[in-house]
């Protein structure tokens, strides 16, 4: 307690260095908190359920969704799990009795409540007892969240009907605060059985097996390990490849860590988060090397005072463990710091809502783990920094220091370690510079790179007459009615629909064959294409360039022959060329005959780091929809459309909900991750700077307040501005220069992970090369300017005459 009371003085007393020392760990151990808080929120618990550990996705290897026909094979051929559940994502519009609002919701099996082990807060949840065919189940089960804001928290809404798509459900429960479904992103509004898709969906697809949209979860038996359950799922997908050869040719099963959409987000999110997390971990070395250089100065100052103490009878060990405690206090109120400020950073995570038309939203809240960590890595770090001056302790001479006034002997050992402190500093704030350039720069691509269509000026309406009780031949007649009313609309240039906008939320695959392929399994199949069901107006609305051929018209309706508009890249893979594509014919998985109308332009259609991909547009007259989004490219302004736009489709339908976006706003789902990347990255490299200049700065106002003397000989025997400066601060630039070079290859290194995130995002750039280079020299420039003024200003007879 002594030796805390004594360093908590010597703190005080400087109170310049302390609240520096404080202030660099507090932004390690910040940044550290926060990256680790998502890192724990989206990877280590991903699951907030009962035995979250013995939960698994199910993935289909090939495009990880399975169809409903599958689920129920191996739900219930299976011997290693308890229960395997199926959900998906929906969007339907609840009418609560006011005007219909859309919202999201999860299509989930009757097990899946159970097969989690979770109870409701209020009333019951849905079971499988409950499903007696389709549309057999008008139940809702509300989250928590939904019914406080919408429905005030009031218990007495269990039992209560509402209107889902003008379909009656009743509402069965409200899920408990804790649990918000069984992806950490995804936030629903309430959860309904699967079996009633069709009312949701306004189609149903749950007796096809070539229709993959679910999502599955198993649970492991007691005792039952991942890899048996793995050769338990191949034995299942074996029994389909030979029991249904032409829908499941090829399935196989593989086990994924649940939670953000299996591997499909897993992945790349894992590596991502494992990159930022030892960014994390370079800015607290770098503010740990920043540390140790002040502590290793500031024990340099003292060595008078711990020359006289030894030369009175104190012990090594007993100054060694002084200046440890003061280190560790250091890192003790640093990581308190920096602990507060994450938690007022976590706290706006979690109320981000960075897609406004999409439940995305990501609960981030520190917990005792959290804080733990923290607090192992302030103290590890105290530790670290704190043994810096070590070995300058244990070689000090008493006699020579009390003597000659100064450490002479041992200088150079001593400056030698500060030297390496800073050059590692350096480089570390180097590769953080050179991994947030790159991130901007692939964002800046992103935003420049050739997407299929053009995006400026243009209004998406999504609509969905399903929810407005449009079934059958009333779709396609009240679609068209929309197309010409929003036609009419002075100002207006074109209109079209598409059943899933490109790089939105959604999207259609299937495989397609040659014309001349009879046996149409999927082993056979000429390519796995994106499909797109649009109408009459849609390429001019959407600003797509046709190569060759035509688009899509009215006369392609149902009783016309099957045709489709393809890509680029279709038309090339498929056909060969472009010319030789257009009149051509290909299949789709259910034997149809389709022929090449026309020839469009390649585009971007699921992500932005997506290689060349067949794509295929198809008349929407002959591919129903009845959930499309209306395009809208106006001549001016598109806001300035948005009310007329709104008023004149409510005046088509008033109970049709309508959700109006510009078609740039909707591309934050594309670019979520660019974004994300660039931010995070950026707010790293800003940290890093920081710490450089600090370091750089401390390094440099050293070295000249220890050279005053000699500066001031130099001056006085005739040496010039420009040899000042170099013998003031030239080893410092020389050791910024080696830092900077190290750490750009580092970074060079390190950034690669980024290409799986960020849009081209390759440290190669000539721009990214410039920049960490510009950005390095000018951080030096920076710190430096203030040391280098005060080696300009010496006077050296005022010095010569004070010393």
């Amino acid at each position: 307690m002594a030796a805390l009371k004594f360093a908590w003085r010597r703190l005080l007393k400087s109170p310049s260095f302390a609240i520096t020392a404080i202030l660099t760990l507090a932004l390690g151990i910040g940044a550290n908190a926060v990256v680790f808080s998502v890192l724990n929120a989206l990877v280590l618990h991903t699951l907030n359920v009962p035995n979250a550990q013995s939960f698994y996705s199910i993935e289909e290897r090939h495009e990880s969704l399975n169809s409903y026909p599958d689920y129920q094979d191996v739900r219930d051929r299976n011997r290693s799990f308890d229960g395997v559940l199926a959900f998906n994502f929906a969007q339907a519009g609840l009418d609560t009795g006011g005007e219909p609002s859309p919202i999201w919701l999860y299509e989930a099996s009757g097990n899946y409540f159970d097969t989690l082990g979770i109870q409701p807060y209020l009333g019951r949840f849905f079971h499988r007892s409950d499903e007696h065919g389709p549309n057999s189940s008008p139940y809702i089960v509300l989250s928590y969240a939904y019914w406080r804001s919408h429905f005030a928290g009031d218990p007495a809404v269990v039992g209560r009907s509402l209107q889902l798509n003008q379909h009656p459900f009743t509402i069965l429960g409200v899920a408990a605060p804790e649990f918000r479904g069984t992806e950490s992103f995804y936030a629903p509004a309430l959860w309904v059985p699967l079996v009633d898709q069709e009312q949701i969906e306004g189609l149903s697809d749950l007796t096809r097996r070539t229709s993959r949209s679910l999502w599955l979860i198993g649970r492991l038996k007691p005792g039952v390990t991942a890899a048996q359950a793995d050769a338990d799922l191949h034995s299942i997908s074996t029994f389909l490849n030979k029991t249904y050869p032409k829908d499941d040719d090829g399935l196989t099963f593989s086990l994924a860590r649940p939670g953000l959409l299996g591997n499909l987000l897993g992945r790349p999110v894992r590596a991502f988060m494992t990159g930022l997390m030892l960014l994390a971990g370079l800015i607290l070395l770098a503010a740990c090397a920043n540390l140790g250089s002040l502590f290793a100065a500031r024990a340099a100052d003292r060595s008078r005072e711990i020359a006289l103490r030894l030369a009175l009878g104190s012990s090594r060990r007993h100054i060694l463990r002084q200046l440890l405690t003061e280190a560790l206090l250091v890192a003790l109120v640093g990581g308190i710091v920096g602990i507060g400020g994450s938690v007022v950073l976590l706290r706006g995570l979690t109320a981000w809502q960075p897609l406004p038309n999409f439940p995305v939203n990501l609960p981030v809240r520190p917990d005792a783990l959290t804080y733990a960590v923290a607090l192992l890595l302030a103290l590890a770090s105290g530790l670290l920094f704190g043994l810096v001056p070590v070995r300058q302790v244990l070689r000090a001479d008493p006699w020579q220091v009390v003597k000659t006034g100064s450490t002479t002997a041992n200088s150079g050992r001593w400056f030698s370690t500060r030297d390496v402190l800073l050059v590692v500093q350096i480089a570390l704030c180097a590769v953080l510079v050179t991994a947030s350039l790159v991130a901007v720069r692939g964002l800046v691509r992103s935003l420049h790179s050739s997407l299929g269509f053009q995006p400026q000026n243009v209004l998406l309406v999504s609509t969905d007459l399903n929810m407005a009780g449009y079934h059958g031949d009333r779709v396609p007649v009240m679609q068209r009615r929309m197309l010409d009313a929003v036609a009419n609309i002075p100002g207006d240039a074109s209109v079209g629909f598409v059943d899933f906008i490109p790089l939105g939320l959604g999207w259609n695959e299937s495989s397609i064959y040659a014309n001349s392929t009879t046996d149409l399994r999927e082993s056979n199949k000429a390519a796995e294409v994106v499909n797109y069901a649009v109408s009459p107006g849609y390429f001019d609305a959407a600003g797509t360039t046709l190569l060759a051929g035509r688009t899509i018209n009215w006369r392609d309706d149902k009783n016309a022959p099957k045709v489709a508009v393809v890509n680029r890249e279709f038309a090339r893979k498929v056909f060969g060329s472009v010319a030789q594509a257009v009149g051509g014919h290909f299949k789709t998985s259910e034997g149809q005959r389709i022929e090449v109308a026309g020839v469009v332009e390649d585009g971007k259609y699921e992500t932005l780091t997506e290689d060349p991909w067949p794509a295929v547009f198809l008349p929407m007259l002959q591919s129903p929809a009845t959930a499309a989004w209306l395009v809208v490219k106006a001549n001016g302004a598109p806001q300035k459309l948005a009310g007329t736009l709104h008023d004149t489709l409510r005046g088509l339908d008033a109970g049709l909900p309508l959700t109006i976006v510009t078609w740039q706003k909707s591309l934050d789902s594309a670019l979520f991750a660019a974004r994300t990347a660039t931010v995070s990255l950026g707010v790293l490299g800003v940290l890093g700077a920081m710490l450089a200049i600090t370091g750089i700065f401390g390094m440099a106002s050293y070295s000249v307040s220890k050279r005053l003397r000699e500066l001031g000989i130099r001056v006085a025997l005739g040496a010039r501005r420009k040899e000042v400066l170099q013998a003031a601060l030239g080893r410092t630039f020389r050791l910024l220069t080696a830092g900077a070079a190290a750490g750009l290859l580092l970074g060079m290194a390190a950034t690669r992970v980024l290409s799986h995130v960020v849009y081209q995002a390759t440290p190669r750039d000539p721009l990214v090369l410039a920049g960490v280079i510009l950005t390095m020299l000018l951080l030096g420039v920076l710190a430096a300017s203030v040391p280098a003024r005060r080696a300009l200003a010496i006077d050296p007879v005022i010095l010569l005459r004070e010393q």
